[in-house]
């Protein structure tokens, strides 16, 4: 998978290197239903001048000590795909690549289960115009159940273990979170509230079936609380709203794939503001709705809790499970949270490591029921 966070593809990495995976080394450990991707093979992180889909220029031991680890390692245990990266080795693309899928991945690290590639990976390499290609896809028969009930309850408890809880109260000693459910007024702020494709990853409209973040909120809290909703107040407002607390749900605009390439890695107005304007006239928890780590310690200060909920798609109920504590905060960070981009790539055992949160950081809750 690649190491650069600056990339809009990196939201597509659900996990670094596991730190609590099986040691057994079986391959294709037995479970239903889901395949691990190991991704995306390899040197996608070490391009020329850190640009997405570029060429990695490296010797073949640069190659095996530094990127190549990680896919070992995946073999060991058992990962039964493999996605080849759009990126090049030494002005090779990787999806034409001979030495290293079958040479290498299959012969040497004696890996038998499936390699896939990228999207349109494949067309990439020669795009022929009169090539079946829709004709051949035809031919290939999917048997596909979606939207059943028990996928949506899965995704919300995923939802629900990825959350990372990162501030929680001002001091230890007084903790924010969990919210209790029977306030009565809460401030729901920003535009990543109640839009589904916010919790997606490049659909602004999205057009299935789901559940907003602030509709989650209103399903959970007493039927007494009044829910306000105000996309983007202004302090007047907060100040004279009294307001037991506040939500405020900001974070990265849409993207996909290269779209998403950021050197900047800021929130996205109007979030910022939106975060200054709530949290500086009453106790917030702030959501981030972002696909990587982005910029925020100088907002840090302000906030009472915050939150990094990633994408959870289309299950914001999973979000609101945790807020109000029905079920408690164990996340971890899976990659390093940066202070500034002058930083990166900033990684553990880094000579001047001072990360805003490091590497496997994440404050726990307990489930609590509202007295």
């Amino acid at each position: 998978m690649g190491e650069r966070v600056e990339w809009g593809r990196k939201r597509s990495c659900s996990k670094r290197v596991g730190r609590d995976m099986d040691r057994d080394g079986k391959q294709f450990p037995e479970r239903k239903k889901v395949a691990a991707c190991a991704k995306h093979y390899v040197g996608d992180g070490g391009t020329t001048d850190g640009i997405n889909a570029n060429n990695t220029e490296i010797s073949w031991k640069g190659l095996l000590s530094i990127h190549m680890p990680a896919y070992a390692n995946a073999v060991v245990k058992g990962v039964s795909t493999v996605m080849t990266s759009f990126s090049s080795w030494n002005g090779v693309k990787m999806h034409s690549n001979r030495k290293l899928i079958t040479g290498y991945l299959k012969n040497t690290l004696r890996f038998n289960g499936f390699v896939i590639s990228d999207w349109q990976g494949i067309d990439q390499l020669t795009n022929p115009p009169d090539a079946s290609w829709n004709e051949s896809a035809l031919a290939l028969t999917w048997s596909l159940t979606p939207h059943q009930l028990e996928h949506r309850e899965l995704a919300r408890e995923a939802v629900r273990k990825s959350l990372v809880l990162l501030k929680n109260g001002k001091s230890a000693d007084k903790p924010l979170l969990p919210l209790p459910k029977n306030a009565s007024k809460i401030l729901v702020a920003g535009i990543h509230a109640d839009n589904l494709g916010y919790q997606y990853e490049n659909c602004l409209y999205f057009p299935y079936a789901g559940t907003t973040v602030l509709t989650a909120i209103k399903n959970t809290v007493d039927t007494t609380t009044e829910v306000v909703y105000n996309e983007d107040p202004d302090p007047s407002f907060v100040e004279t709203g009294e307001f037991s607390y506040a939500i405020v749900v900001v974070g990265e605009h849409t993207y996909a794939e290269t779209a998403g390439d950021s050197f900047n890695l800021t929130i996205p107005d109007p979030g910022p503001s939106i975060i200054t304007n709530v949290c500086g006239a009453v106790e917030c928890v702030v959501v981030l709705i972002t696909g990587r780590p982005v910029v925020i310690q100088q907002y840090v200060g302000a906030m009472d809790a915050l939150v990094a909920a990633w994408l959870p798609g289309t299950e914001g109920q999973g979000i609101a499970d945790v807020l109000f504590g029905d079920y408690g905060f164990t996340g971890k960070l899976s990659r390093t949270w940066f202070k500034t981009v002058d930083q990166l790539p900033m990684n553990v055992g880094d000579p001047h490591y001072d990360p805003l949160f490091p590497f496997g950081f994440g404050l726990t809750t307990k489930p609590t029921k509202d007295p």
